[in-house]
């Protein structure tokens, strides 16, 4: 933290009156822990044995000191997933973008301040595939005397969904980049990391404010309980025009706040997570996670009330989720989206194939995934130090705006090669420079839904579409005045979405699908952003204690 920061930090605390000041402490360790599901047990990681892992709790403008202690035999990020750390992206935490791994045996203080935000997001391991058990909730509370915008519930619950899988998920993932072949899926979805019928009770006559975060590593999830609608107020920790619905849709990284009134008769109601997936040549985990919401006072021989999930390929139910998205737009809660754009970016997004000798299963060749056709390169040294320290060699800032070549991206079967190039690119900006980026899905290999998750930043989802994006027609349909704010978007299977953002975070940013399996196989880049003038508009200085690679 830098000399201006820190007597900032000090009039703050010495002016209670003016500022409340408040800091956060929290000890994260990472340990084994022995856990069975499935009748089957494995040894998992986790943060102080929990898993899911404990809940960090804020308020809006809080600073919060997480310490994290690797005491295991891997190397652990951990990332705080919808944070915008403002000129704190050595706290952002994903391996080799913003820092280097801790390694096992040693530690990392993660200091940074949650400025302007408030609602539900997640933290959770950025190395690898660690994040399947390592991850947990954080909830951001407003401040002290400023009310939600919607009606206070009596109680607030987390909910985390989730995969398990009897395997080792770092064993899964390595087979398969050694095969060049897909890992394979999960064994079973989880409601708080279990995957059977658990009974939650709740007192009728009461409203509650579920927050429910979709911790899996690769699947969109519908969620729902029989014989309730869920009143949805929130999303990625930005507020919406409150809407009834009886099924939510939340893709990996996302979050939604809902209101559920216990308004029906005394009785046992089902609760169930289920995959989204309209790729038909997608394999999934099919098994629907299940939970029970028990009225208390209710018998035990009370019948429990079932409700049927949505299809897998229930794409006009998930359509009609996320079109009901509308940002909250008032005079406290202003949808600050930029009318005018100064980095027009198309980024076409898919898979590919490239060639792999040691691949025997893949008959040479192996599956990966590309933005704009660059596979991404991950470095040996953050990226984040790199820029800072001007270490020549790590990246370059050649990214390409829009695909080298044009053609039906949606075309099947495709029209273009599957080859892919390789590279370690970033996108350079100027500070406060206003941007749109027009999310292109490929039927290269197969088309198929992608969740892409920004960090540093919120953005504004203006627009979206099936086919491919014709900027002459499209965006004339954008929606410039209350779009849904948001720090993860699923771009459509076969379609494409347009976000707009305001450049105003120094630092390098990642930006990549939150389907764990197709970071890995590299459809991933990042956003170099310049400092602007002065302090406030420059990142700090790293931490004494910044891993080293």
């Amino acid at each position: 933290m830098d000399s201006w920061v820190r007597m900032l930090f000090l009039i703050a605390c010495i002016v209670p009156a003016l500022v409340e000041c408040k800091v956060r402490h929290y000890k994260f360790n990472v340990v084994l822990k022995n856990t069975t599901r499935l009748c089957s047990s494995k040894s998992i990681v986790t943060v102080n044995g929990k898993f899911p892992g404990p809940t960090l709790y804020a308020r809006e403008d809080d600073t919060v000191l997480v310490k994290v202690r690797n005491l295991v035999n891997h190397n652990v990020t951990i990332h705080w997933h919808g944070v915008k750390q403002i000129r704190t992206g050595w706290a952002d935490g994903p391996a080799y973008i913003t820092q280097c791994p801790i390694i096992p045996g040693q530690s990392y203080l993660y200091n940074f301040t949650i400025t302007g935000q408030r609602g539900t997001l997640l933290w959770h391991a950025h190395v690898n595939w660690l994040r399947s058990t390592l991850h947990g909730a954080i909830v951001i509370l407003p401040k002290r005397g400023v009310p939600y915008p919607f009606p206070k519930p009596d109680k607030e619950l987390v909910v985390i969904l989730g995969e398990w899988w009897k395997s080792d998920t770092e064993d899964v993932i390595n087979e398969a980049l050694k095969s060049g072949l897909a890992p394979n899926v999960s064994d079973v979805h989880t409601i708080n990391g279990l995957p059977g019928i658990v009974s939650v009770a709740y007192t009728s006559g009461k409203t509650y404010l579920l927050r429910i975060i979709n911790a899996a590593l690769n699947e969109e999830l519908f969620f729902k309980i029989a014989g309730h609608l869920f009143t949805v107020v929130e999303v990625d920790a930005s507020y919406v025009k409150p809407f009834k619905t009886d099924n939510l849709l939340i893709a990996p990284g996302q979050t939604t706040n809902a209101l559920l009134n216990t308004d029906q008769n005394s009785g046992k109601y089902t609760i169930v997570a289920s995959t989204f997936m309209d790729s038909p040549v997608v394999v999934v985990d099919n098994l629907t996670a299940t939970a029970i919401l028990h009225y208390i006072g209710t018998l035990a021989t009370f019948p429990t009330v079932l409700t049927t999930p949505p299809l897998r390929n229930a794409t006009q139910v998930a359509n009609n989720f996320t079109k009901s998205l509308k940002s909250l737009n008032s005079k406290k809660n202003p949808a600050n989206v930029p009318l005018t754009v100064d980095h027009s970016l198309l980024f076409t997004i898919g898979l590919g194939i490239n060639p792999c000798p040691s691949c025997t299963a893949g008959n040479g060749s192996r599956v990966v995934a590309a933005v704009n056709n660059v596979t991404f390169v991950m470095p040996t040294t953050a990226l984040l130090q790199a820029h800072y320290f001007n270490t020549q060699g790590v990246f370059t800032t050649d990214f390409p705006g829009n695909p080298s070549q044009v053609y039906n991206y949606t075309a099947s079967p495709p029209v273009a090669s599957s080859q892919t190039t390789n590279g370690t690119k970033v996108y350079r900006l100027a500070f406060n420079s206003t941007v749109q980026v027009v999310l292109q899905d490929t039927g290269v290999i197969a088309p198929e839904s992608h969740p892409v998750h920004l960090h540093g930043f919120n953005f504004f989802v203006v627009g979206s579409g099936v086919g491919n994006y014709d900027p002459k027609t499209d965006q004339s349909t954008f929606n410039l005045v209350d779009p849904v704010e948001r720090n993860t978007i699923a771009v459509p299977t076969g379609g494409w979405t347009a976000f707009r953002f305001r450049a105003d975070n120094p630092g390098v940013w990642f930006l990549h699908c939150h389907f764990e399996v197709h970071t890995t196989w590299g459809l991933k880049m990042a956003f170099l952003v310049d400092n602007g003038k002065g302090p406030n508009e420059s990142l700090i200085p790293p931490p004494n204690d910044l891993p080293k690679c």
